[in-house]
């Protein structure tokens, strides 16, 4: 009989009652199959909660040490799940990322699954009991424990769903699945029946926070369905994989947005051969990702090179930014952070006449400015004035239709 692999995001399991609630569905899940593996997030707001605490007594703590310490959220939840399906009289264990056989690269903070052995998974399956396995974490080759960074605990379930080749990988959370715009924003938006891999990665990487673009990835590397659905209603929710009809659905598929993020501009910059790499080398050795570059036309020699970060890593690439400045003769460096960008996500919409007319037409008639514009094969991106995010996101979901979805 099949695995079934489910995750459990925090909202999902804030407090006795929520907890009692997952034990409750999960209960349902092993009464239809033997084998039922669950991934879970810290409980709530716990990981905010620990790296507040940590910075209050040191402003810049060492990473080994925080994956030590944010690793005890999920490990706190795994062992309470458990015992509340033991309430339920389902037998049940929980594993650490490590006992789970989650092996990891040596970054702390963002670790990579390098390999999962899950050998201790399969046994606890064949004994009956659910496996409960805490996301987020892993260990190196050394036993250090390693965190994930951000939406690792969907990373950790897909991975897993891959390792024990589950059918799908059930992703449970707070919204009935992948909207075709953020439903905080716009009233009427949709879940997405069926989305592919690309344009879910392009969606997560363009703001949709629901799905992580590394578990995305993992999925579509080995073919696993990802199923995103609520932890609070029984809905089909969004399924995410590799096959889907040809033509006939809509080219556009969904409104992202994305707030933190910055504009950088590098004044007055050589215009000549390497400049690009001595920019943008250093800032990737620092780890600070690079996403929309745009470069002005050269007058004299000189050229102003934009593109934008996120604005949370701004205070950390300045150092860095002002080096890169100084070594490649540039007049300065500008920075603006009033900024959002909006993207426009649909497989072949470059291909499809019209569609970025429509997009432009659309901002224009709400007196959007665009600061920027960044295409691809499946998406279009703008750059707009933040406090203007919320009126171009709901305007482009109108003009593309989509809630008829």
């Amino acid at each position: 009989m099949s695995v079934v692999v489910q995750k459990y995001g925090g909202s999902s399991l804030g407090g006795v009652a929520r907890l009692n609630a997952v034990a409750a569905r999960i209960a349902l899940t092993r009464q239809r199959t033997e084998r039922v593996v669950v991934v879970v997030s810290a409980m709530g707001d716990t990981t905010d909660e620990l790296i507040a605490l940590a910075h209050q007594l040191d402003d810049d703590p060492p990473s080994r040490e925080m994956d030590m310490l944010l690793s005890t959220g999920e490990t706190v939840t795994a062992p309470l799940l458990a015992m509340a399906l033991h309430a339920r009289g389902v037998p049940a264990v929980s594993l650490t990322g490590m006992q789970a056989g989650i092996r990891t690269s040596g970054a702390h903070r963002s670790a990579r699954i390098t390999d999962i052995v899950p050998q201790r998974v399969i046994e606890q399956l064949s004994t009956g009991r659910v496996v409960i396995v805490a996301g987020f974490q892993g260990a190196t080759e050394q036993l250090d424990v390693t965190t994930l960074g951000r939406g690792g605990s969907d990373t950790t379930a897909v991975a897993l769903a891959v390792a024990l080749q589950a059918h799908e990988c059930e992703i449970y959370t707070d919204v009935a699945g992948i909207h075709s715009a953020d439903p905080r924003l716009v009233a009427d938006a949709r879940p997405i029946g069926l989305l592919g891999y690309d344009e879910m990665l392009e969606m997560a990487a363009a703001g949709a926070t629901v799905m992580h673009p590394r578990a995305v990835e993992i999925g579509e590397a080995y073919s696993m369905p990802i199923r995103v659905r609520s932890a609070f209603g029984d809905g089909p929710g969004t399924l995410i994989r590799r096959h889907q009809p040809m033509e006939d659905r809509p080219k556009v598929r969904g409104i992202a947005h994305e707030t933190d993020v910055a504009k950088v501009t590098l004044l007055g910059v050589p215009d000549r051969p390497g400049i690009a790499a001595a920019v943008f080398g250093p800032l990737g050795e620092s780890h600070v990702n690079v996403d929309i570059i745009v470069q002005n036309v050269s007058h004299s020699g000189h050229t102003d090179l934009s593109f934008t970060v996120a604005e949370s890593d701004l205070n950390r690439a300045q150092p860095v930014l002002d080096r890169i400045a100084a070594d490649v003769g540039a007049d300065g460096v500008d920075a603006d952070r009033g900024i959002a960008k909006v993207t426009v996500v649909g497989a072949g919409i470059l291909g499809t006449p019209g569609v970025c007319a429509r997009i432009f037409e659309t901002l224009a008639g709400e007196l959007i400015n665009i600061r920027m514009i960044s295409t691809g094969e499946i998406r279009v991106t703008c750059i707009i004035d933040r406090d203007r995010v919320a009126d171009a996101v709901r305007a482009l979901h109108r003009a593309f239709e989509l809630e008829l979805l």
